[in-house]
């Protein structure tokens, strides 16, 4: 659990160091993906924020979050200008950290957060912000630096978590074709499952036989969606890149 604090901690630094100070034409300039601008990734950071503290403080004190919060959220923050989104994002960002930290043990134990048919604690909520803010974090980063890599922090953790992302965001090819595939820094085995139902991660015990290997930051890019021709290291071989581009188109 501290862990995954720090390393949010970490990752809300990095992002405040990285667009402190950005121009006009740097805060609209593209970011990936391109359809999006450095300004509209952190509005969504921002008034994602702003939404996850609320549904934070109504967890903690067991309320359910109004239903229509979220979109007055997206309202505000959509009329905003890229000077105004960018700036406010960090506040908010800063502040949302600073009220995770401030959760007590015991309310921590407590939190539960029904997400569809699952319910997170407060672990997965930490966890899955991690996840969102590092990979928007990369995507305005790539705009100014084509070489830049996931935080090491942050993919230590988010490599443990992917199980969740993949049962909700990946596509079936249609096939029963498994796929085994090791990662390095750090070191963990997979299962892929392409199923025709739906697609499955599961980690397993070592093998010496695998299909993929590739960094883990190069893997949770890639199923994020974010592991296209120009961004693959050239070490990882092409061969099921093509196909898994296509079960993991990105979020």
């Amino acid at each position: 659990m501290t862990f995954a604090i720090e390393a949010l901690q970490k990752s809300v630094n990095h992002l405040h160091k990285i667009t402190e100070g950005l121009s006009e034409s740097q805060l609209v300039a593209s970011a990936y993906p391109t359809e999006w601008t450095v300004a509209d990734v952190l509005s969504h950071l921002g008034s994602a924020a702003i939404i996850s503290k609320r549904r934070l403080d109504d967890g903690v004190e067991g309320r359910e979050m109004p239903p229509e919060f979220a979109q007055s959220v997206w309202d505000v923050w959509n009329l905003k200008t890229p000077h105004a989104q960018a700036t406010d994002s960090l506040l908010a960002d800063a502040a949302l950290q600073e009220r995770i930290n401030e959760v007590t043990p015991e309310q921590r134990d407590a939190f539960r957060w029904a997400l569809g048919p699952v319910t997170l604690d407060f672990n997965g909520f930490v966890n899955m912000r991690l996840g969102e803010h590092a990979l928007h974090t990369w995507d305005i980063e790539e705009a100014f630096d084509h070489g830049a890599t996931l935080q090491r922090d942050a993919v230590a953790i988010i490599i443990d978590n992917l199980d969740l992302l993949v049962r909700f965001t990946a596509t079936t090819t249609g096939s029963d074709e498994t796929l085994l595939i090791r990662t390095t820094e750090p070191q963990r085995e997979f299962a892929l499952m392409l199923g025709g139902e739906g697609v499955t991660l599961e980690q397993v015990d070592a093998s010496d036989a695998h299909d993929l290997e590739l960094t883990s930051e190069a893997f949770v890019r890639l199923v994020y969606g974010r592991l296209d021709a120009q961004h693959t290291p050239s070490s990882i071989a092409t061969e099921h890149l093509e196909k898994l581009r296509t079960v993991f188109p990105g979020m």
